[in-house]
């Protein structure tokens, strides 16, 4: 075991903080479904963003950057595009005003203000839940396998192995430990709803920028002493055609294997392929799962706006820091770094590898409270939103629409253990992290786009459209990974746009429009822009007062320049660990100049309402 017994006390007391968070805040959660749900929206915005932020420094996603910053050096700073990364830019400048004005729940109740309650809706209202649901468990799943990958490297299974009394494949380790870890964010998270995540997201927040900023320093130290041996075009973000410069022959042959299995190599189609995805799910609005649930807890639509820039700005460059100097370790010492796994090269133990070989005593110990804080934050608030539609959108809407508040209560803890359950199953199932992550982003969000693009900004779009949208979408995203088993997901994301779009136009021009005073009323509500004009007419006809909205044109300028500001956020702590010192200065004036434009722009201009 590589851990000392100052490491373990280090651990030991976080998980116990945890624990004590979730007791402590216990009957706070209880008070009402409000209160459990979205903190009763009482959260300040900035806790908030910490939360949001600290959530999505999770274990796996990580262990993924740090492995592609590893292989293709600036050039990675790309590919989290993926998400995209920068779907909070969009939130930010208007799509969490927009959300926040409803006054709702979930996402699932949401369709109530748009479409009312009619079949169609309630048929849009069943498949969002379904949609939800799946998410999340992909989620869940998807931060089970890190940690478990991450926590055999600290304790190897021949230790634990003499206690078990069954025998366990050497595949399957990854899963025990993620059983294990997993059931103290299931502690706090059920008994303390969305007050005790966010509390312990502060914390684990604190305690990963120590952590960053350790790994950091430890790099650049190492620096001095040894030269970094990589491809001619690994320091530059800037690409042709191809992955033209990151030929590893002679450096680390295995990382030219790897490069190929991506199925990056034609980097320019895959970027464009990326922006075009990107977009498309950015306008879209947050997908259903603890971001959106973020919003929501928000007190005030202004709140919601400043929370979603708030997560950009103090994660992106903490992260990138540890990611930068765990990427810059495993290429000085890589001959030192244990990657072997079932007897193959995982270029996704380098994170836990790395940390093993050069992290101090001590600092180790905080190092692994910090990374699984990281993951019990992601897991925490991805159950917290499953239990939500759960709860609010099945149980309180189809069972039991007047459950006391202590029925309530246990319903919401079998929820959570439930859905832990199903989700440790379908981590079982999953080959790796980047198997798991490609499904989610492209092919799963493949199928959420459209009708979600539609909802906003069409107000012809109806119910059936919404829903055979999503159903012709998400029946090829949960079959097309077991047809096209050699193809990247990103690359079938057209044709999932392209069954949802003739489901989406077909389910809304073969039924009648959504009721007129159901649309009236949730334009006046949100007061979104787009194609609204049949009932814009309407609305300024009862009300000459009503301003419309007409920031189409601002709102993209202030995306483009939200989005560059976050690159530069993402490029510049990476040339700090390098030492790089004209980009470092270029990336801190493109972040300054960005954010004096965005304060008059954007910041100055937010709607008190």
């Amino acid at each position: 075991m590589n851990l000392t017994i100052t490491d373990v006390i280090i651990i030991a007391l976080y998980l116990v903080a945890t624990v004590v968070i979730g007791l402590v805040l216990k009957k706070v959660a209880q008070k009402s479904k409000s209160n459990y749900l979205l903190g009763g929206n009482k959260l300040p915005w900035y806790m908030l963003g910490l939360s949001n932020a600290s959530g999505m420094f999770d274990i796996s996603g990580t262990m993924w950057l740090v492995t592609l910053l590893f292989v293709y050096g600036l050039k990675s700073i790309w590919i989290p595009w993926l998400w995209p990364v920068f779907n909070q830019v969009f939130l930010m400048v208007f799509l969490s005003i927009w959300l926040r004005r409803s006054n709702v729940t979930t996402g699932a109740e949401w369709i109530n203000t748009r479409f009312g309650r009619s079949l169609d809706s309630s048929l849009s209202h069943g498949v969002v839940v379904i949609f939800a649901l799946i998410l999340c468990l992909g989620y869940l799943a998807y931060g089970f396998i890190g940690l478990g990958k991450f926590v055999m490297i600290f304790i190897p299974w021949h230790v634990v192995a003499p206690y078990i009394p069954f025998t366990v494949p050497e595949a399957y380790v990854p899963h025990i430990y993620g059983i294990t870890f997993t059931l103290f964010a299931v502690f706090y998270a059920v008994l303390g709803g969305m007050t005790s995540i966010v509390w312990a997201d502060v914390l684990q927040y604190i305690i990963m920028t120590i952590s960053a900023i350790l790994i950091g320093v430890l790099a650049m130290k190492a620096l001095t002493v040894e030269t970094l041996n990589v491809p001619d075009g690994w320091k530059t973000p800037f690409f042709g055609w191809k992955l033209d410069g990151l030929d590893w022959r002679g450096m680390i042959d295995q990382v030219n294997d790897k490069i190929a299995s991506d199925g990056y190599s034609l980097f320019t189609i895959f970027f464009m392929m990326m922006v075009f995805k990107g977009l498309l799910v950015s306008i879209a609005g947050p997908a259903p799962t603890y971001d959106m649930q973020k919003i929501l807890s928000t007190k005030t639509p202004k709140d919601a706006a400043k929370m979603s820039a708030f997560v950009s700005v103090v994660l992106m460059p903490i992260r990138y820091f540890m990611i930068a100097g765990f990427a810059v370790l495993g290429i000085l010492y890589f001959d030192r770094l244990n990657l072997m796994v079932a007897g193959q090269i995982d270029f996704e133990q380098i994170l836990p590898s790395a940390i093993a070989e050069f992290v101090p005593v001590g600092f180790m110990g905080l190092l692994l409270a910090g990374l699984l804080a990281a993951f019990n934050s992601t897991f925490a608030g991805t159950l917290n939103a499953a239990q939500a539609y759960v709860v609010n959108d099945i149980y309180l809407r189809y069972v039991n629409p007047d459950a006391s508040n202590n029925k309530l209560k246990n319903i919401n803890y079998a929820t959570g253990i439930i859905v832990v359950i199903i989700s440790i199953i379908f981590g079982v199932f999953a080959q790796n992290v980047n198997s798991m992550l490609q499904w989610i982003v492209s092919a799963l969000y493949g199928s959420y786009v459209v009708s979600n693009v539609l909802k906003w900004y069409w107000w012809r779009f109806n119910g059936y459209g919404y829903f055979w949208g999503m159903v012709a979408g998400l029946i090829p995203a949960l079959i097309f990974p077991y047809i096209f088993t050699e193809t990247l997901d990103l690359y079938y994301f057209p044709w999932l746009l392209l069954v949802s779009v003739i489901g989406a136009m077909l389910g809304t021009f073969l039924s009648k429009p959504t009721d007129e005073e159901v649309l009236k009323e949730f334009y006046r509500t949100v007061r979104p822009w787009g194609f609204w004009g049949p009932i814009k007419a309407k609305v300024m006809a009862e009300d000459p007062t009503f301003v419309p909205n007409k920031n189409f044109k601002l709102d993209m300028f202030n995306v483009i320049i939200g989005t560059t500001a976050q690159t530069a956020l993402v490029a510049m702590p990476i040339y700090i660990v390098l030492k790089d010192t004209l980009p470092i200065w270029i990336t801190i004036a493109i972040t300054i100049v960005c954010g004096l434009i965005l304060k008059k722009t954007w910041w100055d201009r937010l709607p008190e309402k």
